[in-house]
């Protein structure tokens, strides 16, 4: 059962599509970056990302109809939404900083400038890496997929569902 291959052809039973639907394309992952570094207002979405209008107000739409923000009116001024990373939305911070990491790896050619820093200690944060249960650092060579009635010892809902 060590040679099971994850089922390419079954895209139903694969997170990775459906994660591709809501933030598949450029403009998710920069609105999303954004609203990291604390955007919430479609005027400075606008003016931070240089995006034109049309293309936000499309992918706005769908981050929020994807639960990934929540849009609200000010309290101050109802006339004003502002745009709010849900939890669901703050669970992509992983993969976010994955794929910075890979980008400032392998394409910048230069050291990011800022770097990211444990708020307590000022340090940067360590490379995103798979670990196992145990928390040992897993190499691709290191993974094999195994079918979820042969994985035993475990609560596997309970592992996906837990804060990494």
């Amino acid at each position: 059962m060590d040679k099971l291959h994850e089922p390419l052809s079954c895209q139903a039973a694969c997170g990775l599509p459906l994660a591709l639907e809501v933030m598949g394309e450029r403009w998710s992952f920069m609105i999303l970056r954004a609203a990291f570094n604390g955007v919430r207002h479609f005027e400075d979405f606008l003016d931070e990302l240089g995006i034109a209008r049309n293309i936000l107000s499309n992918r706005l739409v769908r981050l929020v109809e994807g639960g990934i923000l929540k849009r609200d009116h000010c309290a101050d001024d109802r006339r004003r939404v502002e745009y709010c990373l849900t939890l669901k939305g703050q669970d992509l911070l992983p993969a976010m900083l994955a794929l910075r990491q890979w980008g400032e790896k392998y394409a910048m050619g230069v050291p990011a400038n800022p770097v990211l820093c444990d708020a307590r200690d000022g340090i940067p944060i360590a490379p995103i890496t798979v670990r196992a249960h145990d928390d040992r650092i897993v190499r691709p060579g290191e993974l094999v997929w195994r079918d979820r009635l042969q994985c035993t010892g475990h609560d596997l809902d309970a592992l996906v569902k837990s804060d990494a």
